[in-house]
């Protein structure tokens, strides 16, 4: 490898390490992410980048970034990576279209597992990860059986929930991730409180299909990310 590529790739790496920053702070002052919860980028079909387990969320850095293999043993990094580091490996090892993670606890769509209260699209965006199968099992995914049964739930949907215990999303990047945990959270925002009212219009097969058509765009994940950014200053 010449000196120019393995600059380049030192430079890329460095970008995906800040990218993945940036999605857990923003997480974090959404209330999506607190103390706990983790993300995470495929760097190459070997390597994952995930953010350590001891850091603070809200003031994330590039050195709390470390690296673990498929098999979720470490590589490198200053901290130990996350004990549900096997629940980004599980999925990684069966998706190989999947090259980013978010894992969080968020209330709202975790409220809605604790009474058996289905996920359902009431929100233009939320419809984007409908439907979103459930784990029926509210325990931590720290080991390879756990991250293999929560990889068969997921299949090959971009979003599930775990029974009182929080959310996975995954996409082609870690901005599609980041912006559909937030439409997930959104919507179960929506849902949650309008069942407080009553029973919550849930939209059709068609007009699902319809904000499918129009919602999932780069453009407009970009667009979103970069709300969420701003706010970082």
């Amino acid at each position: 490898m010449s000196a120019a590529q393995l600059k380049q790739g030192v430079g890329a790496a460095a970008e995906l390490k800040q990218q993945l920053v940036d999605c857990i702070r923003m997480l974090e002052r959404s209330e999506i992410i607190d103390y706990n919860g983790h993300c995470s980028v495929r760097v190459d079909d070997d390597r994952v980048f995930i953010n350590i387990g001891s850091c603070q969320r809200s003031r994330l850095t590039v050195d709390d970034i470390c690296t673990i293999d498929l098999e979720a043993s470490q590589i490198e990094g200053k901290g130990n990576a996350p004990l549900e580091r096997h629940l980004h490996c599980g999925i990684y090892r069966v998706r190989s279209d999947v090259k980013a993670i978010v894992h969080a606890h968020p209330k709202w769509s975790t409220f809605l597992t604790m009474v058996g209260e289905t996920y359902q699209p009431v929100y233009a965006q939320g419809s984007l990860v409908y439907p979103v199968p459930l784990l029926d099992s509210p325990n931590s995914i720290n080991n390879r059986e756990m991250a293999d049964r929560l990889a068969a739930t997921l299949g090959d949907r971009p979003a599930a929930l775990m029974k009182s215990h929080g959310a996975v999303t995954v996409g082609k990047d870690i901005v599609e991730a980041f912006v559909l945990a937030n439409y997930l959270e959104e919507n179960a925002y929506r849902q949650y409180m309008a069942l407080q009212i009553g029973k919550p219009y849930s939209f059709s097969e068609g007009e699902i299909a319809l904000c499918r058509e129009k919602l999932w765009n780069a453009g407009l994940f970009k667009r979103t990310w970069d709300h969420f950014r701003a706010k970082l200053g």
